[in-house]
């Protein structure tokens, strides 16, 4: 898994080079029904124009920065850390949470401690520790999850920007448990039955 986030990193330095592309994609699905593919397997999409979820974050981030003068994310580690509730995995390099307001049941985030707006920017101990975060969270939500279906998205600041900054690289896991129907494509809004609280205690193995 380490080489594969090598690969990611090396794709993504050498892509961009090319001054037609604002923003890099990165996901990796696994399972059934998050692809026309049912192997697990990687894209690496280099984009014209930065996507509107990655646009709201940073508009977001901007908005905080403006205020605090700091990082949101850093200011959500250290808040997700301080109450512990929320906390799946935290390693000296790395957390791993389960969002405030989570779109899907037990949908994790895994963040850098390092403030880093651009994945490029990783070391090979940080990819090693992120290897070894993501074995370990995968492995969890597979022993709760039977036949898992998930998507695993690297969101990292756009291209000729990577010095803001407000933004915080990180990765997204989203496992696949139900369908998103009309009323979240006619609104916006995810209906989610897992608390995030219940979510992460599950998956940190907390006796019930």
């Amino acid at each position: 898994l380490e080489r594969v986030l090598e690969a990611y990193q090396v794709r993504c330095l050498d892509l961009r080079k090319d001054p037609r592309f604002r923003q890099i994609v990165v996901l990796k699905n696994h399972g059934y029904g998050v692809s026309a593919f049912q192997h697990p397997h990687s894209h690496i999409v280099a984009l014209p124009v930065v996507p509107k979820g990655i646009d709201e974050e940073l508009w977001g981030a901007s908005a905080h920065y403006s205020v605090k003068e700091r990082c949101v994310f850093c200011d959500i580690i250290r808040d997700e850390i301080r109450l512990g509730r929320r906390l799946v995995l935290e390693t000296r390099l790395f957390v791993s949470y389960a969002p405030f307001a989570p779109r899907f049941p037990f949908e994790l985030w895994i963040l850098p401690k390092r403030h880093e707006p651009d994945f490029g920017g990783i070391g090979m101990e940080e990819r090693q520790d992120l290897a070894q975060v993501l074995k370990t969270v995968l492995s969890r939500l597979g022993a709760i999850i039977p036949n898992l279906s998930s998507s695993l998205i690297l969101h990292t600041s756009p291209l000729h920007e990577f010095g803001r900054d407000e933004y915080h690289w990180h990765i997204e896991v989203l496992p696949k448990l139900a369908r998103v129907a009309g009323f979240e494509w006619a609104t916006g809004f995810f209906i989610n039955p897992v608390p995030p609280e219940e979510a992460a205690a599950r998956l940190r193995g907390d006796p019930e």
